[in-house]
């Protein structure tokens, strides 16, 4: 069974979440490239290939920022990057969260 990461057992304070802004994930040379075809890929798919848990589709869209989010509006056949590996590009969303925070307050 795979690991489920909570994205947001750091952030509920008396058990409301807190909302949390799309920061984008910067690249790395460690990340990887795909292309991506509609009705074969899909961010959960990746997430299980290149992380070993369907769980984490949502730091996929990190790194592509072009696309809002939102996983309809990629392209058929766009070179998507997967941020890799997972533990340093977890990492690197934790860190940026954090500076959002110590900038604006947050939490």
């Amino acid at each position: 069974m795979a690991k489920y990461f909570d994205r947001y057992a750091s952030f509920r304070i008396n058990g409301t979440t807190v909302t949390l802004p799309f920061l984008p994930i910067p690249p790395k040379s460690t990340d990887r490239e795909i292309l991506y075809v509609q009705g074969r890929d899909r961010t959960d798919k990746l997430s299980q290939k290149y992380y070993g848990n369907p769980y984490c589709g949502w730091l996929i869209m990190l790194a592509n920022p072009e696309y809002g989010g939102l996983e309809f509006l990629i392209p058929e056949r766009t070179i998507l990057r997967v941020p890799y590996p997972f533990t340093d590009s977890l990492q690197q969303y934790i860190n940026n969260i954090q500076k959002f925070d110590q900038l604006y307050g947050i939490f």
